[in-house]
């Protein structure tokens, strides 16, 4: 029995990782043809070396890390780079989001800092997006799928919930009157910036396993 299409997402985030699996092959749109894909994370597979990401754009880093990725490991892979744009600081933090405070993945010191850059801000103006790009590399490391999306929302004057990660807290989404921290996972599965680019990608990687081309 042949083994099933599989697909690695390349990230050391368990919580990223997850949210990008489900959001891959959702529960609740159940698909018979993605079904039949293994999707795998980093955690699963032999060590790989860190891709420096210092793309001038989401694109441009996650077609980097997908790339690096699958020539490293000989399989196909899904990359995302994602962040946050706010509008009163000139599209700040950006592509360094994730180590806007200066050390990666500092969740807590990236959102004090991003509240004391704003703390002058008036409501009305404290705009933002969340911006998702998505690629896919074939295990060449050449790129066969690029989707990108976003979700706009306002910034908040302190932390609300504590769910999600990141800038989640932060993040409000008006129509809801929550901040993507307090929102169910049900509901920001359906509205995110990662949400809404995955949806855009689904497609395409169904055609792939379709036809076979994705194993």
């Amino acid at each position: 029995m042949s083994a099933p299409p599989a697909l690695v997402i390349a990230t050391r985030n368990p919580k990223k990782a997850r949210e990008m699996q489900t959001l891959l092959v959702p529960p609740w749109e159940p698909d018979p043809v993605l079904a039949r894909l293994e999707v795998l994370s980093l955690d699963h597979l032999k060590p790989v070396p860190e891709v420096v990401e210092d793309g001038d754009s989401f694109a441009a880093n996650a077609r980097k890390k997908a790339a690096q990725t699958a020539q490293h490991l000989g399989r196909w892979v899904v990359a995302d780079d994602s962040g946050l744009a706010v509008d009163a600081l000139a599209g700040a933090p950006g592509v360094y989001s994730a180590r806007y405070a200066g050390t990666h993945g500092d969740d807590a010191a990236n959102n004090r800092k991003l509240l004391e850059a704003l703390a002058e801000v008036p409501d009305e103006q404290r705009g933002a997006a969340f911006v998702c790009a998505l690629a896919v590399a074939d295990p060449d490391g050449s790129i066969v799928a690029e989707v990108e999306a976003q979700c706009r929302g306002r910034i908040t004057r302190e932390l609300r919930g504590t769910g999600g990660f990141g800038y989640d807290p932060l993040f409000l989404i008006p129509e809801y009157h929550k901040t993507f921290g307090e929102l169910s996972p049900l509901v920001k599965n359906q509205i995110s910036h990662r949400a809404r680019a995955f949806a855009r990608l689904r497609p395409i990687v169904r055609r792939l396993v379709a036809e076979g081309r994705l194993g």
